[in-house]
């Protein structure tokens, strides 16, 4: 009987041993919205005390960044003139050997500087505030180019009147400026071509419409039936209180004349 048990356990039982020493795991079930090659994401536990990792800014092929990389982008462009801030406030040029009207000049230039910078922050902050925004994204855009320039001629008043060193230090932080800046750009590429696109659906959507009812309503309209001419009759029209001058000219010519003929009858005499 132990003989007959043993060799039952032994018939039955492998395929499961095998079954579990095997190292390869059940396909899990493909999402029905993801495309075939991509393989299946679960979410990453992290350990308590640790942040997840940031995303990157990386763009994918259409440029579009999704709101957590304009976030990260954003924050990068903070940091950058949180640099450019820090270098502004080392600069003296009332220890340069220049004269009074360039020194006036080059503190006019450092002021403007200085409100671009702090509009390029308003409008960087707004549209941290509202990624999907295109309006701030393109205000933003902007704000960084008029940044730029100003910051290219004061490295190079930096480098002439204090050293070449300091000065490259204004330029590292105009150049990270540029970089992140170029990075907005073909996101507000890709969202106005999709604007554009709508709107020229819209349009030739609409102009279809405009052809179908034109079509539709074609022979439902009459011919045009001829008017004829007659003389209008105005209601209300004033008649002239006094005669035309042509009538009050007939009749002085008839009193002439019927005077004319009383004249000429003479009455006879009585002798």
């Amino acid at each position: 009987m132990k003989s007959l048990l043993l060799a039952l356990f032994i018939v039955v039982c492998p395929s499961s041993i095998f079954g579990q020493t095997t190292g390869r795991k059940p396909a899990l079930p493909s999402h029905p919205n993801a495309p075939a090659s991509e393989e299946l994401q679960t979410e990453q536990v992290v350990a308590p005390g640790q942040t997840p990792a940031v995303p990157s800014v990386q763009q994918g092929t259409t440029g579009l960044l999704e709101p957590a990389q304009i976030k990260v982008l954003t924050h990068k462009i903070w940091l950058a003139q949180y640099r450019l801030n820090d270098l502004l406030s080392q600069v003296h040029p009332e220890r340069w050997k220049i004269t009074p009207a360039a020194r006036q000049s080059f503190d006019q230039s450092l002021d403007s500087l200085r409100k671009s910078v702090a509009a390029e922050e308003d409008w960087r902050s707004q549209f941290d505030a509202r990624p999907d925004s295109l309006y701030l994204g393109f205000q933003t855009y902007m704000a960084i180019g008029a940044v730029l320039p100003r910051v290219d001629g004061l490295a190079h008043t930096v480098s002439k009147y204090e050293n070449a060193s300091f000065g490259g230090q204004y330029s590292q932080a105009g150049n990270q400026l540029f970089d992140l800046q170029q990075l907005i750009e073909p996101h507000l590429a890709y969202l106005l071509k999709n604007q554009d696109n709508a709107m020229l659906i819209v349009q030739t959507n609409l102009a279809s419409c405009q052809n179908e009812l034109n079509f539709a309503e074609h022979d439902k309209e009459g011919h045009a039936t001829p008017m004829k001419n007659i003389v209008p009759d105005f209601k209300g029209r004033r008649k002239p209180a006094h005669p035309t001058p042509s009538a009050s000219s007939s009749k002085t010519a008839e009193a002439k004349v019927s005077a004319k003929g009383k004249s000429a009858v003479v009455p006879a005499s009585n002798h």
